[in-house]
């Protein structure tokens, strides 16, 4: 296991993205399902309301820090993050090594017909991974059993789940002990990335750390979401004060 940050609360592997797809692949060679997830300063800041998603979200395998401000918040409290690890990026160099390992996959998530579309797109650039069945990601509980059925009819080695934070993560956590997968990941909205119904932030503004703003600018519903990233900086400042405050005590 890698060493961990603790950001507020939630234990940061302190992984580049190149030791992040290695943890990843030898997953695949394990017995047991592994779980990925992608905190961002928003889930860390759901977290401190959800003491429920906290302890979900430190139980998994390896946590990457997709964000900027994650990063940030590292460097204020003298933790020093290797680097940001976006959980997209991370699913296309998966995606980029089945031209050496073919791997399998099943997609959960998205609305009606968006992950068919995601497994066709996916295939057309990705023609050794092995999309071997999906579902959309609006099912009652009652339709659970049957979803894990079908995933495990499928002998899907890597499951991704797209519910949105932090619904995929307790999904994830409720049901990986009956799943047959060796890996499986929270992947939020990549799969409408993949499927072509949301784009990604241009790459000027993911190297600024302006991806929030894009999502703004794109989604301007989502801007009591992002009221979370002023707090999630305040609560690194005070931190950062109180860390003073104790070391000239």
């Amino acid at each position: 296991m890698t060493e961990t940050v603790d950001i507020h609360g939630v234990n940061i592997n302190n992984v580049t993205m190149e030791e992040a797809l290695e943890f990843a692949l030898n997953l695949l060679e394990g017995d047991r399902p592994g779980r990925i997830y992608t905190p961002n300063s928003e889930i860390i800041m759901q977290a401190q309301r959800d003491e429920n998603l906290m302890e979900i979200l430190n139980d998994a395998d390896l946590l990457i820090p997709d964000g900027a401000g994650v990063v940030l918040a590292s460097r204020i409290l003298n933790k020093n993050l290797k680097e940001k690890v976006s959980g997209i990026d991370l699913v296309k160099r998966i995606f980029e090594n089945t031209k050496k390992r073919p791997a399998s996959f099943f997609i959960l998530g998205g609305k009606p017909g968006v992950a068919e579309k995601a497994a066709i797109n996916i295939y057309s650039e990705y023609p050794r991974a092995k999309i071997v069945g999906y579902h959309h990601g609006y099912f009652s509980e009652d339709q659970v059993p049957g979803i894990i059925e079908q995933i495990n009819k499928s002998k899907a080695e890597i499951l991704l789940v797209g519910l949105g934070a932090p619904k995929q993560e307790k999904w994830i956590h409720s049901h990986y002990q009956q799943l047959g997968c060796k890996l499986i990941m929270g992947v939020g909205g990549t799969i409408d990335v993949f499927a072509g119904t949301a784009s990604l932030a241009p790459e000027f503004m993911r190297k600024a750390g302006l991806e929030w703003l894009y999502r703004l600018i794109k989604q301007p519903s989502r801007y009591k979401r992002m009221l979370d990233l002023p707090r999630f900086m305040i609560l690194t400042l005070k931190t950062k004060f109180r860390q003073i405050r104790q070391s000239n005590a």
